[in-house]
């Protein structure tokens, strides 16, 4: 029998590495989330993000900030480590006491009696009421807001709204993406066109376009950008597909009997699945600074909810009085939540990178 040469050998060794004995292979999603965990700054990265996807869950069930819109301090209350700016509170009004001892016009108005009784019940409640508080962990807003609670309950809707939009645009941008770049002909044209159709226009006037038309809420800014901001999406998933819908392995897949299915979404799509990931991340940080600038511009959410871009658009006028706390807070919780959601995303690029799975 003629031996193999060396080179050879060598070569078939490292295309095909072999398993240890008593371990069974990994699959691609095994074997990438094995890699992943090696990455300390992903594995934080990914811990942070777990946190405020927690923090989302405490907030949207009421275990948190359910209150946000309770005015509990003086307006404008600093934070607790600067210490409080005048008085340590604000003691209940007295001058609703003090109406209700009024001169007696009985004659005049027959439900005299009557506006003395709501004066006095008025009184009441004003006597029982909890005086304000004087500072706030976080600092309070224009109104006497807690600054804290307004931050958890605008983190919960401005990263519901990235997210779910980014998932939307993902889903179709995919979708389009691996039909048009795998069949091509005339459904790719079809796709194509209407690519670009939507590319044709700055998204950020569709976003304007859209919030116009449909007026505000979540609902309406996830559908907005998720159905406009799928267009970055379904450019390189129709690239990766149609470079992996010519390579050998799916020529074999299909020589074996794969339907048109099994290779795009068995063979090519796990060898893709890195670029999905962290176009996905870009799509989430662009939806985020989106609903920003749309709230910002009172195209957002409605007026009795609270995001990061509304809570920037009122501490436009509370810097000028020197009040920053607010501006501070929504600012650190959208860096946080930005910068850490980024370096998972490239963690797990890297985990799912065809090009790094023999670097194990």
């Amino acid at each position: 029998m003629t031996d193999v040469p060396e080179f050879a050998s060598t070569s078939l060794a490292s295309a095909f590495p072999e398993t240890p004995p008593g371990r069974r292979a990994d699959g691609v999603w095994r074997g990438a989330w094995r890699r992943f965990r090696r990455d300390r700054t992903g594995t934080w990265a990914m811990a942070v993000v777990l946190a405020y996807a927690l923090l989302l869950a405490c907030t949207g069930s009421g275990l948190l900030a359910r209150h946000w819109q309770d005015e509990v301090a003086v307006p404008d209350a600093p934070p607790a480590f600067l210490g409080a700016a005048g008085d340590t509170g604000i003691a209940p009004q007295a001058s609703v006491a003090a109406s209700a001892a009024g001169p007696d016009i009985s004659d005049v108005d027959p439900l005299a009696p009557r506006y003395r009784e709501w004066n006095e019940r008025a009184a009441r409640d004003h006597a029982q009421a909890k005086p304000l508080t004087a500072t706030l962990p976080f600092g309070g807003d224009r109104l006497g807001r807690d600054v804290l609670a307004k931050t958890l309950k605008g983190t919960q809707i401005s990263v519901s709204v990235g997210v779910l939009a980014a998932i939307v645009a993902t889903l179709i941008g995919a979708s389009l993406g691996a039909i048009a770049g795998f069949f091509g002909g005339r459904v790719g044209d079809v796709v194509e066109w209407l690519y670009n159709v939507l590319t044709a226009v700055p998204e950020i006037l569709l976003f304007f376009a859209f919030a116009a038309v449909f007026g505000r809420g979540i609902s309406t800014l996830v559908l907005i950008m998720g159905l406009t901001g799928w267009t970055s999406q379904y450019r390189q998933v129709r690239a990766e597909f149609i470079k992996h819908a010519r390579r050998d392995y799916v020529r074999a897949a299909e020589a074996i009997g794969a339907s048109a299915g099994a290779r795009m979404f068995r063979h090519i799509l796990p060898n893709v699945s890195h670029v999905i990931l962290v176009r996905m991340s870009l799509l989430v940080v662009g939806f985020v600074k989106a609903e920003v600038i749309l709230s910002y511009l009172s195209l957002g959410v409605a007026t009795d909810q609270v995001s990061w871009g509304t809570m920037l658009a009122e501490s436009q006028s509370e810097l000028i009085l020197g009040h920053w706390w607010q501006l501070a807070a929504a600012t650190v919780a959208m860096a946080v939540f930005v910068t850490a959601f980024s370096l998972m995303a490239d963690a797990w690029r890297d985990a799912l990178d065809p090009k790094l799975r023999g670097q194990t």
